[in-house]
């Protein structure tokens, strides 16, 4: 969660309008940074909203981190003055979090001591190694036919039921015994239910102990 700093906190704002997972939201002084986390009631609990826009020189739009249903037009919105942060660290592997850092697992707190922005400067160039290398991934087929570059990017695209899923578990574990690493999977676009069977096969294949699962916001996060 993004946390409100003591001193120079930064004035509020008001919502001026809802649509879907988009909240405009006004304000009379300064408006708060691009990827600001701003927090507002709903119900009993707290709706954290993230600045993608400004809009003239009193609204920001912004991105809800979950439902919008129950806000209303003129609605104290509060500015944290800081970036949404999540908790960072050893303790977080085996858990499931959402955008915001809150665990869902309903194994209590994550626990973590650190918490970081969700938001960093990519590394710059002269801090990249630019020596091509193939990641040995354990699966021959793979490495034979299709190897991965080391630090790159790859797509797996199939229909259902054809293993993407088992050849993701046979990564992660393959990757975490050679290379002695861990993964994060950010479960984008997936059902609840395929979640839910995804979180109890990592479970079954002992795999969430070098893993850390992701569910993104109401809408969906780029």
């Amino acid at each position: 969660m993004a946390t409100a700093p003591k001193l120079n906190q930064s004035p509020n704002g008001t919502i001026a309008q809802v649509i879907g997972a988009v909240v405009d939201v006004a304000f009379e002084g300064e408006l708060p940074p691009i990827l600001t986390a701003l927090e507002t009631k709903n119900g009993d609990n707290t709706l954290v909203l993230e600045v993608a826009q400004h809009l003239g020189e009193s609204t920001v739009r912004t991105i809800a981190m979950d439902g919008t249903d129950g806000l209303t037009r003129g609605q104290e919105v509060v500015n944290t003055g800081a970036q949404i942060s999540v908790p960072v660290g050893p303790k977080t592997l085996g858990r499931i979090m959402n955008v915001i850092g809150e665990p869902i697992d309903e194994r209590g707190p994550v626990g973590a001591e650190q918490t970081m922005p969700i938001h960093a400067e990519a590394p710059l160039f002269v801090d990249q190694s630019t020596e091509a290398a193939i990641l040995v991934t354990g699966i021959k087929v793979i490495d034979l036919l299709a190897p991965y570059a080391r630090g790159g990017k790859i797509g797996l695209f199939g229909g259902a039921g054809v293993g993407k899923t088992v050849l993701i578990q046979e990564l992660i574990n393959n990757i975490a015994k050679g290379h002695g690493g861990v993964s994060v999977f950010a479960g984008v676009g997936e059902r609840t239910r395929e979640g839910n069977d995804l979180y109890h096969e990592f479970l079954d294949a002992a795999l969430s102990p070098r893993t850390t699962l992701a569910k993104p916001s109401a809408k969906v996060r780029k």
